[in-house]
């Protein structure tokens, strides 16, 4: 079997001859023999051998085997390990700091030759994968966008990559043992005062491992924003032996959010804007009426925010609620601002109306149900309502409490038929129907608000999310109603 390749440096010819014969025994493969330092260095250029056996005392050249070897580690970091019978210390104290993987006193025997060549090699071998990970290990950390620092236990910088030196523009070099926070300092971002703690706030085991909203500031007193991690080095006993930063450059990804960030504002004022323009529309067909849908908007976020709906839910009723009536556009105008009661076939084509907004908003990719609001913002919980006589929670909650807005709304307000019925006899109409034709929880709440919960549809806006809407425009309505009190 195969294990290795062994060059034998030694001037004694039949020595090394007999080393070969022993070595070819023990089943290594001998590359050469050379008798000087010069023979030695050319063999193992031309042979790359695993190992060198090396006498110390050799003649000739200008180079003994101390210097040889110097030369094999220096240039082709070749293990080494000694043959000598010289056993002096000056000669072992010159030996030692070319770093060898062994020495034999000669004469030796077989066993001991092989004993100390695989003890080497395993040697080699080990340190080879050991170089083998530092060098990927510092390309990999030279490599990265992040800033590396590493300190000792007292906090003092024994490592800095090339990216930690260019954020902190200084020399990696100069750093070494000086204190981290002589180097740099991590600063709070709201209130500017310096951080204590790291290690137990941005450990990688924490729930945050990378601490955002930091200020770091540099030698030269510049700012800038990172995020921060700092991981424990331990030993291989778990004994603790420093810690490691790393450092990220924020400031782009800050800037990239904000950009983003005034992008959706701005794409949120036109999303309402555009709301508002689709609600204008029923608004010029009757303009008696104005102003019906942004209150019922307004009231059903009300009503809603009281029943615990997330801001999003809210966000998408008010949006419903502005354009509950859009349907409207399809109706006469005649017929809308007739100041007597509607006949059968007028009743007909007003009922219409849920449906027709609901054939317009379909096609809009809303992120909240807005066109099945709509549709069902006449349904009534006993199947009554139209335009599919659902019943109970076959209509979707957000439908449930526009009906009770609504209601109370086109109740209050005048019409061109009637003046207007009052608040009281409004909230009268929804208590009547109360788990019958309207739902019981938005009623509740809608009596709680009008009855001591501060709320007018002149107050201010109830709905959370986003810039307030602007509830200036008017839109037409006119609301068919159980008690007939409403269409007549």
């Amino acid at each position: 079997m195969y294990k290795g390749k062994i060059l034998v440096v030694e001037d004694e010819a039949i020595v090394a001859l007999g080393i070969q014969s022993n070595l070819e025994r023990l089943g290594y493969a001998v590359v050469g023999r050379a008798s000087t330092g010069q023979e030695a260095l050319a063999l193992a250029e031309a042979s790359r051998p695993d190992l060198v056996l090396m006498d110390v005392m050799l003649n000739g050249g200008g180079m003994d085997g101390i210097d040889t070897a110097q030369e094999l580690h220096e240039r082709f970091n070749l293990p080494v390990v000694y043959l000598s019978a010289a056993t002096d210390e000056k000669t072992l104290e010159r030996a030692k700091r070319t770093d060898p993987f062994g020495y034999i006193t000669k004469p030796f025997k077989d066993y001991e030759l092989s004993l100390a060549i695989e003890v080497a090699l395993y040697k080699s071998r080990t340190e080879a994968r050991l170089q083998e990970s530092e060098r990927l290990l510092s390309t990999t950390l030279c490599s990265l966008a992040e800033a590396v620092v590493a300190t000792d236990t007292e906090g003092r910088v024994t490592y800095m990559n090339p990216a930690a030196a260019v954020m902190l523009g200084v020399e990696a070099e100069q750093t070494l043992g000086q204190e981290v926070a002589s180097v740099f300092t991590i600063l709070e971002q709201d209130t500017r005062l310096p951080i204590t703690g790291l290690e137990e706030i941005c450990c990688p085991r924490s729930a945050q491992p990378m601490c955002e909203d930091m200020l770091l500031v540099t030698p030269a007193g510049l700012e800038m924003p990172v995020g921060l991690s700092v991981s424990p080095m331990l030993g291989s006993r778990g004994d603790f032996r420093g810690r490691v930063l790393v450092l990220r450059n924020v400031a782009l990804r800050k800037k990239a959010e904000a950009e983003l960030q005034g992008s959706m504002e701005a794409l949120r004022t036109a999303f309402r804007q555009t709301v508002r323009a689709l609600a204008s529309m029923a608004e010029k067909r009757d303009p008696y009426t104005a102003g019906h849908q942004q209150r019922v908007a307004k009231l059903a976020c009300a009503i809603g925010r009281d029943l615990g709906l997330s801001p999003e839910t809210l966000e998408g009723l008010e949006v419903a609620g502005t354009l509950h009536d859009i349907g409207k556009v399809y109706v006469p105008a005649e017929i809308l601002a007739k100041p007597a009661r509607l006949s059968h076939m007028e009743m007909g084509i007003m009922k219409s109306h849920s449906e027709v907004g609901f054939e317009i908003l379909r096609e809009v990719t809303f992120p909240w149900p807005v066109a099945r609001s709509v549709l069902e913002h006449h349904e009534r919980l006993d199947g009554s309502g139209y335009p599919g006589g659902l019943k109970g929670t076959e209509i979707s909650q957000e439908a449930r409490i526009l009906a009770v807005a609504d209601v109370v709304e086109a109740m209050s307000s005048h019409r061109p038929y009637r003046a207007a019925l009052g608040l009281a006899r409004a909230l009268e109409e929804i208590k009547a129907g109360r788990g019958r034709l309207y739902d019981a929880e938005a009623v509740d709440a809608c009596l709680a608000l009008m009855d001591g919960g501060g709320f007018t549809f002149d107050g201010p806006e109830p709905c959370p999310p986003g810039p307030a809407p602007d509830f200036s425009l008017r839109s037409a309505h006119v609301s068919p109603e159980a008690v007939a009190v409403t269409e007549e």
